[in-house]
């Protein structure tokens, strides 16, 4: 049976936060290529326009905005915006996310509440409002993008506050695929590991940091931006029409190992 069709994404129209580098914009140009029409969001314009550009010249559709996701009233005035030309959203993916690289004992609460306030509450934010018509419609598909921090303690230095927030997310992911699943609406989420992005790069080119990676790695590489792009893709496609409430790792066998 040929599962081409069920992963279309042919009249979708998709929001993608912090899409203007790395796994959100080769998620952005993942969906375009399906065929959704992609809101490619950033919180610098120009990113964004760029990746909007790339689609367009692949032959995609997409648009691009500027977007903090810890500014309330911009989520809410960009998902309207969003309504009003299209009609409402059917796919979100929540990629903005921050870390914080401090050990416990010298973190303040204001850096702690900066990165909850990206990662958890502006995904509950971007959620809440594209699920606005979602719920109306009665079908809409919503991928968070955690991190395989949130399923495990450890990493290559202190990051508590990302590891609670992406945690709270994957558990978050459950209660919301849980409340909407009766109203058509699916939630899932991805936990991708060490992923080839440029920050990442810059990391593994470090002897010590390059060692411990490639030891719990057990596919011995970094994951592809484009190999989470491609997980999220699915997931928000009908091809998944049956999965809810599940976090996929997509972090070359970190979390197996």
């Amino acid at each position: 049976m040929d599962a081409t069709p069920a992963a279309s994404l042919a009249n979708r129209v998709a929001l993608v936060t912090a899409a203007g580098r790395g796994i959100g914009r080769a998620t952005a140009k993942a969906l375009a290529a399906a065929g959704a029409l992609v809101v490619v969001t950033d919180l610098e314009q120009a990113p964004a326009m760029k990746v909007a550009r790339d689609i367009e010249a692949a032959g995609g559709r997409a648009e691009a905005f500027p977007l903090d996701v810890a500014d309330e009233a911009a989520v809410v005035a960009t998902v309207r915006r969003i309504a009003a030309n299209h009609g409402g959203i059917d796919i979100l993916v929540n990629n903005a996310g921050i870390g914080k690289r401090t050990a416990s004992e010298g973190m303040s609460t204001a850096d702690w509440n900066r990165v909850m306030e990206v990662n958890l509450t502006g995904s509950f934010r971007c959620a809440r409002e594209a699920a606005r018509s979602m719920l109306q419609k009665g079908r809409g598909a919503i991928v968070n993008v955690a991190s395989v921090m949130g399923l495990t303690g450890g990493g290559l230095y202190p990051n508590p506050a990302y590891h609670a927030s992406k945690a709270a997310l994957v558990n978050w992911t459950r209660a919301l695929a849980v409340e909407w699943a009766g109203r058509g609406v699916r939630v899932n989420a991805v936990a991708p590991g060490y992923v080839a992005t440029a920050y990442v790069r810059k990391i593994f080119e470090a002897p010590e940091h390059r060692a411990r990676i490639l030891a719990r790695q057990v596919m011995g590489r970094l994951v592809e931006p484009e190999e989470v792009a491609a997980a999220v893709a699915f997931l928000a496609s009908d091809a998944a029409s049956a999965i809810t409430g599940i976090t996929l790792p997509v972090d070359g066998g970190w979390s197996a190992g």
